[in-house]
């Protein structure tokens, strides 16, 4: 087969969550566990750290493989879902999984597929750790797919844990309310494992202290000992100044979105975690790692500008927290108008995001070619009971056409609310 036609056999054969939902979703670790014995346990032969939370958990998993990657480390980087590549989804040093592995992977454990009948998911996660196994790398970081304690990734032995914000998503299968959800991602921490938990939220922050208690495990909250507050914009990077303990200096950041003053606390206070554990990495590191995040890992659709005239751009925020964040950086651009091409599937909970949009911003509604998109017909009806109003278009970018040409210079048009949306967009 080729590469084409060994992924094609994966989405068909296996149930994709991106695609199905909820039913692909397995409960527990038994297929993957299965996989990874018939493997020979490649999880057990390189170093990794381990990454949760319901926002940010991607981009923090990058920020640290950039700085581990400058700092010389051979790193692994295990992420989901892709956005335009499958090779997003497990990289070395930021390039994509090597085409012919996934292709001779697929071949060898086709005999065992009808036997373990692992998801897609599943089945990722072990060929990622197999790739990693054989290519000897350093360290990996690896990004839980969802929740955390009865994720497929929930199988390593990490060095650390980070855990970022915690906010309501995948309610249907983590819980439905925010000290359920922080009870599954809190699941990642294991037995004497530092745990670094990038924002103290007051009404969860027990559910990891007793977790990392009945552990033995560090914790430390980030947002107690590291502030990150932005500085100002330079050169399409955001310019940021970082107070500890002591010392106080400024980076430079490569994901310039403000939500991203969260992440980089989290990521900063992981890295003097592993730093008290051996790891060579400079303040030089750190500074290159941050600043070039996107070159190191080729990240994609995190507050991502795709044109300057008119100004697009692209982020997959798509639940209440994150279009939060997202509308706070759109207030700091001081737009004249704002246009928002959005799109959402019909298993998010599409209400709590509708309440928060503004009335006044000029909405072009679009949907994914996914079975689990809603149509944009049915997101119009939706958003018109909280008072939004717009046209509808079956691809987001004749959406993104049609915004383009009702824009002045000091417009800005925002695509968001889907990842599966934003995997659309031409020109990310």
């Amino acid at each position: 087969m080729t590469f084409q036609e060994t992924l094609d056999f994966l989405y068909k054969q296996l149930p994709v969550f991106h695609r199905e939902g909820a039913s692909a979703y397995k409960k527990d670790l038994t297929r993957t566990i299965q996989l990874l014995e018939f493997l020979g346990n490649p999880h057990h032969q390189f170093k990794s750290i381990h990454v949760a939370g319901t926002n940010g958990k991607g981009s923090s998993s990058h920020f640290l493989a950039s700085i581990l990657q400058e700092a010389g480390y051979k790193t692994g980087l295990y992420t989901s879902p892709h956005i335009k590549h499958f090779g997003e989804r497990i990289k070395i040093k930021g390039a994509f999984i090597d085409e012919q592995f996934v292709i001779d992977f697929v071949k060898s454990i086709q005999l065992i597929l009808a036997e373990i009948q692992p998801s897609f998911f599943e089945l990722t996660v072990a060929m990622a750790f197999q790739y990693f196994a054989e290519n000897k790398v350093d360290i990996v970081v690896v990004e839980t797919g969802l929740g955390g304690r009865l994720d497929s990734t929930n199988v390593i032995s990490p060095l650390a844990c980070l855990i970022t914000n915690i906010s309501y998503d995948h309610a249907d299968l983590l819980g439905n309310t925010l000290g359920e959800i922080a009870r599954e991602k809190a699941g990642i921490i294991k037995k004497n494992v530092p745990v670094v938990i990038s924002e103290r939220q007051k009404e969860i922050e027990n559910v990891f202290i007793e977790t990392a208690k009945g552990s033995d495990s560090k914790i430390s909250f980030a947002s107690d000992n590291i502030i990150v507050s932005k500085a100002g914009y330079s050169n399409d990077k955001m310019l940021v100044k970082v107070i500890e303990a002591d010392k106080i200096y400024e980076l430079e950041s490569g994901l310039t979105g403000e939500y991203q003053l969260k992440n980089i606390s989290g990521v900063l206070n992981l890295i003097k975690v592993i730093q008290n554990q051996g790891f060579n990495i400079t303040t030089e590191n750190i500074r290159k790692g941050i600043s070039n995040i996107i070159t190191n890992t080729g990240l994609k659709g995190r507050w991502q500008k795709i044109s300057d005239k008119p100004l697009i751009i692209c982020d997959i925020a798509h639940n209440e927290a994150g279009i939060a964040e997202v509308l706070n950086s759109i207030q700091q651009l001081k737009a004249s108008q704002v246009h928002i091409v959005i799109g959402m599937v019909k298993d998010k909970d599409i209400n709590k995001v509708l309440a928060i949009l503004p009335k006044h911003f000029n909405y072009y509604f679009s949907q994914a070619h996914t079975p689990r998109a809603l149509s944009s017909e049915g997101l119009r009806m939706k958003a018109l009971e909280y008072g939004l109003k717009g046209e509808v278009f079956e691809d987001v970018n004749m959406a993104i056409e049609h915004a383009s040409s009702k824009t002045s210079s000091d417009d800005v048009i925002v695509v968001c609310g889907s990842t599966f949306l934003i995997a659309e967009v031409e020109g990310l």
